[in-house]
């Protein structure tokens, strides 16, 4: 049984938070009302259904002592308690606790791990399944800072993603990546086992991170391409270094004002991302045990091209539908590592 006195807390406080925001507060106030009342709204739905049908099951009880009401009251009742358990399991879902980041933009950060040059190619990859399938979820994909292989792989790649929940799915990809095939740079024909790894960061906003110019030193430089091949005859790169943690942080971009932005926006991410991790690390003594901790060093992940299969090992799923999930189809990898978590969580409430 879900405690009726807490749902009802929450009802009074969205309640509260909607006559606020007729108020006409000001512009900083009604965005913090805003939020507060938009991840509150979905909650006091579930809320709303959830008391409606116990409303309904007390209605159908009381005519049980009608004779001629009976029947028809026994057979509502059979259908009302069976759909309770489900209500109830969707408003204990509903008051889970929310990652504060989940409805943020996320930064993708790609390098290439063991493995060589087919590791940077492995990379190249991995970037294009996560940009089809921003597509496919109508997200923006924005590539802020690339650096090719000389085959046409990845040595680094930033990317910045904006939608809708972009974080709340992005988050379970962070970890190692590991590729079992036959490279393209092997005429032998052997199966080679190379990674990458992924880090999706939640876009920080300045009032999570502040940054003291003193602890930061900008330099620029020449942006150079593979092989050494300048990109541009002018010192137009930059790179920051965040001297308290030793943070560095490259955009080379063609205009150096924009790349100090973006150079910034990634620096501000990472920071933001390693106080998440001291957090997460204060509250759980063992994050690996977690789903999704984000620990870039574990490995999350095998797509293997001989058998056509890819493998999650976090929650040992197994699919054998590897070319439709390089081509971005991640849902239902994504959807399953999300059930698990909330599993879980249920299972710490109880």
């Amino acid at each position: 049984m879900v405690p009726l006195d807490k749902l009802e807390a929450i009802t009074r406080r969205f309640e509260f938070l909607e006559a606020r925001m007729g108020e006409g507060l000001s512009g900083e106030e009604f965005a913090a009302v805003g939020r507060e009342y938009a991840e509150l709204k979905p909650v006091v739905e579930e809320i709303a259904a959830y008391r409606g049908l116990l409303a309904e099951i007390a209605g159908a009880e009381a005519m049980l002592g009608d004779p001629e009401m009976r029947d028809l009251a026994e057979a509502e009742l059979v259908e009302l308690r069976a759909r309770l358990e489900e209500a109830e399991r969707s408003v204990r879902l509903a008051l889970l606790p929310r990652d504060a980041a989940d409805a943020r933009p996320a930064m993708i950060e790609i390098r290439p791990g063991t493995g060589g040059e087919e590791a940077a190619l492995f990379a190249g990859d991995l970037l294009r399944m996560y940009q089809r399938y921003a597509e496919a979820r109508g997200w923006k994909f924005e590539i802020i800072e690339a650096q090719a292989s000389e085959l046409g792989g990845i040595r680094e790649v930033v990317a910045h993603v904006k939608g809708e929940g972009v974080f709340a799915r992005l988050k379970y990809e962070s970890g190692v990546h590991r590729v079992q095939r036959v490279p393209e740079t092997e005429s032998g024909g052997r199966i080679h086992t190379s990674a990458a790894t992924v880090a999706v960061l939640p876009e920080a906003e300045d009032v999570d991170i502040r940054i003291d110019p003193g602890d930061i030193r900008i330099d620029t430089m020449r942006a150079s391409g593979a092989g050494g091949q300048h990109v541009n005859t002018t010192d137009s790169a930059v790179r920051i270094t965040h001297l308290p943690t030793g943070i560095v942080v490259t955009s080379s971009e063609k205009s150096q004002h924009r790349n100090r932005e973006i150079a910034m926006q990634v620096l501000k991410a990472r920071l933001y991302d390693l106080e998440r991790q001291k957090a997460d690390a204060e509250r759980a003594a063992d994050r690996k045990a977690q789903v999704g901790s984000g620990d870039r060093s574990e490995r999350i992940r095998t797509y293997n091209f001989p058998q056509g299969r890819v493998t999650d090992h976090r929650i040992g799923l197994t699919l054998y539908r590897l070319a439709e999930v390089m081509t971005g189809d991640l849902d239902e990898i994504i959807d399953a590592l999300i059930a698990e978590t909330q599993a879980r969580q249920l299972a710490e409430m109880e």
